[in-house]
C-alpha cells in the first residue's frame, strides 16, 4: 500500500504538535484527518495543510468518537495510522483537585485513547496492520505536587498503551508511546518564558519527524517507548 492510499488520524490537533504531525504525514502523501473540539482552530489549520480534513470531535465522548470513525470509514477510508495527541492538563495539587478536574484529565488522556484506539485498531486489523502512536508526557513516570490529575491520567494512558502494544503487536499493529519532556516552541510559551534560550524549547516539526519514523519502523525492531527533550533539558 502506497502512502497515497493510507489514512492517518491525528487527535487533539492544535497549533503545536498536532498541526506539525498532521503536516508531516500529509507531506509524506497520507490523507490526514484532524480531530479536536475547537471548530475554528481546526478549520484554520486545515486551510494550511493540503490533503487534510478536519472533523470537530470530543475524543472523551464515546458516541462522538463512534460517529466520527463511522463517517471516516464511509466517506474516506480505513485508518492505517492513529496518532493520539489529545491531552488535557489540569495542574493542581491533590487537595485542590476536584472530581471534575480528575475526570476530565482521565477522560481525554486515557478514555480517549481507549475509544479512538479501539476504532482505529478495527480498521487496521482489516488492513492487515497499522500503527498507533501515543503522545505522552514525563508525568506518566511520576506524580508531582502540582500534577495530581494530569500525572495520574498520563500514567493510566501509558499503562493502557503497554497493554495495547502487547495485545496488538502480534497482529502487526505497532503501538508506541512517545514521551514529551519539555516546553513546545510556540509563541505563547516563548512569551511566558522570554529569558529562555532557543535551544530550551522542543521544535514541534522535529517531534513530528520522530512520530512519522515510529509509525514506519520495521517490525523486527519496534520501539515501544521513546522520550524527546531539548539537549539542555534537566532530567
Amino acid at each position: 500500500m502506497s502512502n497515497s492510499d493510507r489514512l492517518c488520524v491525528v487527535t487533539g490537533v492544535g497549533p503545536g504538535n498536532g498541526a506539525s504531525i498532521s503536516r508531516k504525514f500529509a507531506q509524506e502523501g497520507y490523507r490526514v484527518i484532524m480531530l479536536a473540539r475547537s471548530v475554528e482552530r481546526l478549520q484554520g489549520i486545515e486551510k494550511q495543510i493540503p490533503n487534510s480534513i478536519s472533523i470537530p470531535t470530543n475524543v472523551g465522548d464515546r458516541e462522538a468518537v463512534r460517529k466520527t470513525f463511522e463517517m471516516i470509514r464511509k466517506e474516506i477510508g480505513r485508518v492505517s495510522v492513529l496518532v493520539h495527541n489529545a491531552g488535557s492538563g489540569q495542574f493542581k495539587d491533590f487537595l485542590n483537585t476536584s472530581p471534575e478536574d480528575f475526570e476530565q484529565s482521565w477522560r481525554v488522556n486515557a478514555l480517549g485513547l481507549l475509544l479512538c484506539g479501539q476504532e482505529a485498531a478495527r480498521d487496521m486489523l482489516e488492513l492487515g496492520g497499522g500503527a498507533i502512536i501515543v503522545i505522552g508526557a514525563t508525568a506518566s513516570w511520576r506524580g508531582g505536587i502540582k500534577t495530581a490529575p494530569f500525572a495520574s491520567a498520563k500514567a493510566a494512558q501509558r499503562s493502557l498503551a503497554q497493554s495495547m502494544a502487547k495485545s496488538l503487536g502480534p497482529q502487526n499493529i505497532h503501538v508506541s508511546y512517545a514521551i514529551i519532556d519539555g516546553m513546545i516552541d510556540l509563541p505563547q510559551t516563548r512569551a511566558n518564558f522570554p529569558d529562555r534560550p532557543d535551544d530550551a524549547f522542543l521544535n514541534p516539526d522535529r517531534i513530528a519527524d520522530t512520530v512519522f519514523y515510529l509509525a514506519h519502523q520495521d517490525p523486527t525492531a519496534w520501539t515501544f517507548e521513546l522520550d524527546l527533550r531539548p539537549s539542555v533539558e534537566s532530567w
